[in-house]
């Protein structure tokens, strides 16, 4: 495998942009994008060989989607209480598409993407609470569309139809941490593709610098619906919660970035 300093990489990287159209070197779908960029660097996947740099990661993205991205997962506070699982799932759950069928006739579902611009058709969204530091799930009874008024009254016997007691959250400075951890500085490439006699190719045409990971992009994102906050458990699993983007938001969480 390959060695690169962060200028070397910059390099390498100008050099396939240069290179124009490659065909696709992986299975066709979104991976195939990423995956076609490593193997041009000649690099495992997910893995930059930078030496004491580790903290680089490299994103790559189909130029001008606006598809979601999951930039981590992060269970929500109080954890001791395993609240997915243990308090939204068996209270305001309800029964999963496949029960009777792939699944135990009692099967039941919480899948939730939600954001702090407007509730779901079940009434949750995300709340960001400035004042105390939390990210919080919020619910309301009256936001919830009547399609779902036979779930609402199992929801009015199992809790009630206040709000979450207590609300599920993440602090800010866990937030911060997590994030920071993992998505410190990263190089960001966004393709073109196109499809010939069914054939896809990329063009690498756009080459990011992002550094500093900056918390208040992210907060900023909750608030204005580019950001979100995906729940996705079932009686049998809990899939995990994961905190979402808009690909092409990927640049508004970091306070420094460079086109090359």
């Amino acid at each position: 495998m390959k060695i690169y300093t962060k200028e070397s990489l910059i390099q390498a990287l100008c050099q396939i942009r240069d290179m124009g159209w490659i065909p696709n070197a992986r299975t066709d779908n979104d991976g195939g994008i990423g995956n076609t960029l490593e193997d041009l660097l000649g690099i495992e996947e997910n893995n930059l060989p930078i030496p004491n740099a580790s903290e680089w990661e490299l994103k790559c993205q189909r130029l001008n989607t606006t598809s979601l991205v999951t930039l981590f997962h992060m269970e929500p506070s109080p954890r001791a209480l395993k609240f997915v699982p243990s308090i939204l799932l068996p209270q305001y759950g309800w029964p999963h598409q496949e029960a009777g069928r792939k699944y135990d006739t009692t099967e039941m579902s919480f899948r939730q993407t939600i954001s702090g611009v407007s509730r779901s058709d079940r009434g949750f969204m995300v709340v960001v609470d400035r004042n105390e530091c939390k990210v919080l799930v919020s619910f309301d009874a009256s936001a919830v569309d009547s399609r779902h008024s036979q779930w609402l009254q199992m929801v009015e016997r199992r809790a009630g139809l206040g709000e979450l007691d207590p609300q599920p959250y993440w602090g800010f400075a866990n937030l911060e941490h997590k994030a920071g951890t993992k998505l410190l500085n990263c190089f960001f490439v966004q393709a073109e593709t196109k499809r010939e006699k069914g054939q896809l190719f990329f063009r690498y045409s756009k080459i990011f610098i992002l550094e500093s990971f900056n918390v208040e992009g992210l907060l900023r994102g909750l608030e204005q619906g580019f950001v979100f906050v995906d729940f996705d458990a079932r009686t049998g699993h809990n899939h995990g919660t994961k905190f979402r983007l808009r690909r092409n938001k990927f640049p508004e969480l970091y306070e420094k970035v460079v086109e090359v």
